[in-house]
């Protein structure tokens, strides 16, 4: 199945904005009326760590793997012969998810975002039976990248089933891709590191798992020096990003994927409670794009296409933040991106 989709498909995402991903909180009835309500054009499935292993979001994804299975260990995730306490948790979860995400977006019509953790974060998190990560197992990588997949398509047909009017945009959350790259993910004793992945299996991998999804992929990673050109090649629709950790350097980068038609999705908006002294950057919504409004100059891009190109988001999760922070934060994020529409310069 080949994947020929670009968020250009959804003329409703002009000016729209969308949430990370995760949400404070144990209450999946609230959760999916805080993503659903904040976002006109792309609500989200929330995720809800707080409530334990199987919720976060490895655990989630791990979940969602066909064939594979994991636990948890004092070690942290850890690959398992059979299905155990912690997948359990995982599909009942999920279900209690989407039986809320279902009774929020009857007769809704338009894009939906649901997020899953991408292949190379998923290897360099869960450790093999025997203990060592399995990003150290090249053959461990491509059984994970392809089980992925198969859970992918059965999650999005899934979500289709229950919510028949929305258009999936998928999300993969990689935010251990650059250490993957880099060299820098460490072993499973923590006393040495992983040989990088080479940047042209990295690309393989991802772009076998985009084409093998019957919707838009954007990948989300709010580590720095997230690898632009890769995702781009990749086939990704749209690159997330915490727009904070961005530099000079990526410029070009960045102008070649917008030119290429690959959406941005800025995260400007604080992710965790502000101090009272920086309560500002949370309640202005011109003044928290006005960032995304000076590279878009340096970048020589005409202003208008700003709100076609780029997407508002919060910076990463909101699992850390309090509830009401977090509804502010999806609120400005929408806010904020609407001032993209209607005031670009």
């Amino acid at each position: 199945m080949s994947n020929e989709h670009s968020l250009a498909e959804f003329p409703d995402l002009i000016g729209a904005a969308t949430g990370v991903g995760s949400l404070p909180g144990t209450d999946a009835r609230e959760a999916a009326r805080t993503a659903t309500g904040a976002f006109e054009h792309l609500p989200f499935l929330p995720e809800l760590p707080a409530r334990g292993p199987g919720a976060d979001m490895i655990g989630r994804s791990a979940g969602l793997l066909v064939e594979l299975f994991a636990q948890t260990e004092p070690s942290g995730w850890r690959f398992a012969d059979r299905p155990g306490r912690d997948t359990r948790r995982a599909h009942s979860w999920l279900g209690e998810d989407l039986d809320a995400l279902e009774e929020f977006t009857q007769d809704y019509r338009g894009a939906l975002k649901v997020q899953a953790v991408g292949p190379w974060t998923l290897a360099a998190t869960i450790e093999l039976k025997h203990g060592e990560k399995a990003l150290a197992d090249p053959g461990a990588c491509r059984d994970i990248a392809g089980s992925l997949t198969e859970g992918l398509r059965r999650h999005l047909a899934e979500v289709r089933k229950r919510v028949p009017g929305a258009h999936l945009v998928l999300q993969l959350d990689e935010p251990s891709l650059p250490a993957v790259l880099a060299g820098r993910v460490k072993t499973a004793s923590g006393f040495q590191r992983l040989r990088p992945v080479d940047r042209q299996v990295a690309e393989e991998v991802l772009r076998e798992l985009v084409r093998g999804l019957d919707a838009p992929v954007v990948v989300h990673s709010c580590a720095p020096d997230v690898p632009i050109p890769l995702l781009r090649r990749a086939g990704v629709a749209g690159v997330s990003l915490d727009f904070s950790l961005l530099t000079e350097r990526q410029d070009d980068d960045l102008g070649e994927a917008v030119e290429a038609g690959t959406a941005i999705f800025a995260g400007v908006v604080p992710a965790t409670d502000q101090p009272a002294s920086q309560s500002k950057a949370v309640s202005d919504p011109a003044g928290s794009v006005q960032g995304i409004r000076t590279l878009w100059r340096r970048l020589g891009f005409a202003p208008e296409l700003l709100g076609r190109r780029v997407l508002v988001t919060p910076t990463c999760g909101l699992a850390g933040a309090s509830p009401e922070y977090a509804r502010r934060a999806l609120s400005l994020a929408a806010r904020a991106a609407r001032s993209l529409v209607d005031n670009p310069e």
